[in-house]
């Protein structure tokens, strides 16, 4: 897609664009997570009389890297809740947010900006849209914070034969106390078109901004000024290099190490070419046999060449390299292993002074307010309030043992130092409305033998207003 085009048509409507190396770092971060960058995995190299062209073996960590902050950040065991808004579940289940907003995170940790984008569906449904950075153009900002931004991505417009490749702008502006989205088409030259029958130009004003910026929460040190965000590895582009270049060595090693066989000249059958020279004749695609001249005084004899592999040194060598990117992207040292597996405990792999554990926690405050964002979003697309009150339970067990952390919660509770909903919130990761109801079920079962999971009806609820203080109580 053609950004120049959308920053020309952005900037004639007298918006203003974030100035700066943006663009250029976008793509110097886009090629190393694609994993090939051509100034430097490229190179030439003379080869006898000539020069050729090679392509350095690639491993490929800026993407694991970012996949792997996916992963911890947002996986299935997050939950999501939000009080009054039964409808939740369904809409994000409908728009296969967890799977797609896995995939934006880690769109967002390699490209330093993501956004959700919440709207409703030609059916009326409302519908969630994740967009990565390179499509984000920021409009009007206050410090980092982005008040007002507009969204691009390539369409094809049109039906049958009239059909042409454009561009779809979508502007989330301010007025008044609200926000409306203001939506143009563009043709490939720029043009703005029509809007398409049925779909209006600009929204109904919402109370709330119906979109969310997510991204890594580090500084630009790029571009401190910039309300746009950095890539994990934008300060660690010496360190990927690094890893790739001991990598290279380390494949090269096996490549020229290969073992091989020389055969003295007058060993090998002999062709007579046109000119009369005398050729050694063998298969042009063996890589095992060479063809020496053999000195005077020298023995007629087959010379086995068997190299030493340096594998123990290079390996070696690549876990330095690793440990160093693993803790400049934040994820401490020791992530990525080549020994075999070893069994080791929770509390080895990941303590609560490690960088993971640190980094981890960091960025779970920028993604669950974009989270509590979005809820507030889709509940007004809905027709109920805006400032309904969101719960977001992040996965800890990759931080800490869920049986450890179960087992130290119900000593608390049993030492009268922490309640029973409490305890219920925390190890079965539910609303505090949904540990109530755990709680007075389970209390229901032991006075009745009985399983009642409906909602306990008005008398219940009265006569469990004087037994709280025994189960629930904080």
């Amino acid at each position: 897609m053609d950004n120049g085009i959308i920053l020309r048509y952005l900037e004639a409507r007298g918006y203003r664009t974030p100035a700066g190396a943006h663009a250029r770092n976008l793509q110097t971060w886009l090629g190393w997570y694609r994993g090939y960058v051509s100034d430097f995995h490229d190179y030439a190299m003379r080869v006898g009389a000539g020069r050729r062209t090679l392509s350095r073996y690639r491993l490929g960590m800026a993407k694991t890297i970012c996949e792997d902050y996916a992963s911890l950040l947002l996986n299935e065991r997050v939950r999501i809740g939000a009080e009054g808004f039964a409808a939740l579940p369904q809409i994000l289940t409908r728009n296969a947010f967890m799977e797609r907003a896995n995939r934006l995170v880690e769109w967002a940790m390699a490209l330093g900006t993501g956004a959700l984008v919440e709207f409703l569906d030609a059916s009326g449904q409302p519908a969630i849209d994740y967009i990565r950075g390179d499509l984000i153009f920021p409009l009007r900002w206050e410090g980092d914070h982005i008040t007002e931004c507009a969204f691009a991505s390539s369409r094809v417009l049109g039906n049958g034969p009239d059909a042409a490749e454009g561009y779809y702008v979508q502007i989330h502006a301010r007025e008044g106390e609200g926000y409306v989205i203001r939506n143009a088409w563009l043709d490939a030259q720029g043009n703005e078109l029509p809007a398409p029958e049925g779909v209006q130009a600009v929204s109904a004003p919402a109370p709330v901004p119906l979109f969310q910026i997510v991204r890594p929460n580090v500084v630009n040190a790029l571009e401190p000024d910039s309300p746009m965000g950095m890539s994990v590895f934008g300060m660690a582009i010496d360190q990927l290099k690094a890893a790739d270049l001991v990598f290279d060595s380390y494949v090269n090693e096996f490549v020229l190490g290969k073992k091989r066989v020389l055969v003295p000249q007058s060993l090998a059958a002999i062709q007579m070419q046109q000119d009369g020279a005398m050729q050694p004749v063998f298969d042009p695609s063996d890589v095992l046999i060479y063809v020496y001249q053999q000195s005077a005084d020298g023995a007629d004899d087959i010379k086995p060449l068997d190299m030493t592999l340096r594998a123990a040194e290079h390996e070696a060598g690549l876990q330095r390299m690793i440990d160093l990117l693993s803790k400049k992207c934040g994820l401490g040292t020791g992530r990525y292993r080549f020994e075999g597996s070893v069994a080791r405990t929770a509390t080895e792999v990941i303590s609560e002074q490690s960088d993971l554990y640190q980094s981890l926690k960091r960025n779970e405050k920028p993604l669950e307010r974009a989270i509590h964002g979005m809820v507030a979003a889709l509940s007004w697309l809905c027709g109920g309030p805006s400032d309904v009150k969101t719960t977001v339970a992040f996965d800890d067990s990759v931080i800490e043992d869920a049986g450890a952390a179960a087992e130290r919660s119900l000593r608390l509770v049993a030492a009268g130092l922490k309640s029973k909903k409490r305890a219920v919130m925390e190890i079965m990761r539910v609303s505090e409305a949904d540990a109530e109801q755990m709680l007075w079920e389970v209390e229901l079962e032991k006075q009745t033998g009985v399983y009642a999971p409906a909602p306990p009806t008005a008398d219940a609820t009265l006569a469990r207003s004087t037994q709280d203080e025994a189960f629930l109580g904080d």
